[in-house]
């Protein structure tokens, strides 16, 4: 139904993410480096700064975590999300031989979905009740892409597990471990085996993307090594990755028109994301480059003008803000309302590849598309 590309992936795809491979005994022995934090009006915002706010108890403390993580920046997954709301971690990666990428969701309250949006129609909704675990898998001689949404029975949440149906995500307290055993659509291909998430910097960090505060985001882990083996399809490599989470307490149409989204490694080890979006009309558009640093450091920045990118084949409109032209390297993914791609630009006075995304969401409510999300997103309740 959907295009999904199969990249050609040639070594040079990974020339910036190959500056960012850390020596195996850099993560391995020496294990995730600490939050780092920063004094107000030190001159940058630290990894602790600028979260959204959380809710208090009567004693002024947490009641929970929020942003997907704990007050140390670890995952957590036992975040309390509302009615109607969503959750979300986000994990990309590129190999060091830029043969193989991947990107794997893990959704809590399952944004595209129509089965969620159908149950919203009747009132009180639990997100609970519509996970999934999309998987996209990209290479030239094996490119799988699953995403089964499943009932409450099937899931189970608690502050370092979250499995959904026969998959799982875990943290081990150095790592973020995938266990993947899924079914892919529209090919019932199986899909198994297990994806390893090794964090430089943990950050707790997490800001809003819209006007009201609706809508936050942020990086757990900027900058990670991962390793991935999988059984089916057989495939074992390393590489540079992503690791973020986005949050919501209302249907996410509500608030946001229009987003592109990118991040982009740097020569010098940081990550820099831009995030360009269109509220609707009752709301503002919102702008946020922040430049994420090895030593812990939230550093705003300047972004370049914007630019507009050809259309996809299903004549999406997209843009990035880059100081050079802007050229659409590999097209992973390519559907009605969504794109993903790996862009080649400038940023910073650099050279850089970036993975970018691009979502209109008048198209994500459409009838027509919602009628057509089913046979992408199967439901097992």
């Amino acid at each position: 139904m959907y295009s999904h590309h199969t990249p050609r992936f040639q070594p040079t795809l990974s020339s910036h993410g190959r500056g960012l491979v850390w020596p195996s005994h850099t993560w391995m022995d020496g294990g995730v480096r600490p939050l780092q934090r920063q004094e107000p009006g030190a001159g940058s915002v630290s990894g602790g700064g600028q979260r959204a706010p959380r809710t208090g108890g009567p004693d002024g403390g947490d009641v929970g975590p929020t942003g997907g993580r704990g007050a140390d920046g670890q995952p957590r997954f036992d975040q309390a999300v509302q009615s109607g709301g969503y959750l979300w971690w986000y994990l990309d990666a590129l190999s060091d031989d830029g043969q193989h990428g991947l990107t794997i969701i893990a959704f809590v309250g399952s944004v595209f979905s129509p089965y969620y949006a159908w149950a919203r129609r009747s009132g009180e909704v639990d997100p609970d009740n519509h996970c999934a675990l999309n998987v996209a898998l990209y290479s030239r001689d094996a490119k799988r892409w699953t995403m089964t949404e499943r009932g409450a029975r099937h899931c189970h949440r608690d502050a370092h597990q979250f499995s959904i149906g026969p998959s799982q995500l875990r943290w081990d307290g150095q790592s973020l471990v995938i266990d993947i055993n899924e079914v892919g659509v529209p090919w019932p291909h199986r899909v198994r085996g297990q994806v390893r998430v090794h964090p430089k910097q943990l950050f707790n960090f997490s800001t809003p993307i819209d006007t009201k505060g609706l809508h936050r985001w942020g990086p757990l882990a900027p900058s990670a090594r991962v390793e991935v083996v999988m059984d089916s399809p057989a495939q074992r490599w390393q590489g540079h990755g992503y690791l973020d989470s986005n949050e919501g307490d209302e249907p996410i149409d509500r608030s946001c028109r229009e987003w592109d989204w990118s991040r982009s490694p740097m020569k010098d080890g940081s990550t820099a994301v831009l995030y360009d979006i269109q509220g609707q009309p009752d709301q503002g558009d919102k702008l946020l480059a922040l430049r994420f640093t090895p030593q812990g450091e939230v550093l705003p920045f300047e972004a370049p003008k914007r630019q507009t990118l050809p259309s996809t084949l299903w004549r999406l409109g997209r843009r990035m803000r880059s100081e050079g032209t802007a050229q659409v390297v590999e097209q992973l993914e390519d559907t009605p309302f969504y794109q993903r791609a790996l862009l080649h630009s400038e940023l910073l006075g650099e050279q850089v590849q970036s993975f970018h995304e691009s979502i209109t969401m008048s198209r994500l409510v459409s009838p027509v598309v919602q009628a057509m999300l089913p046979w992408r997103m199967p439901r097992r309740v």
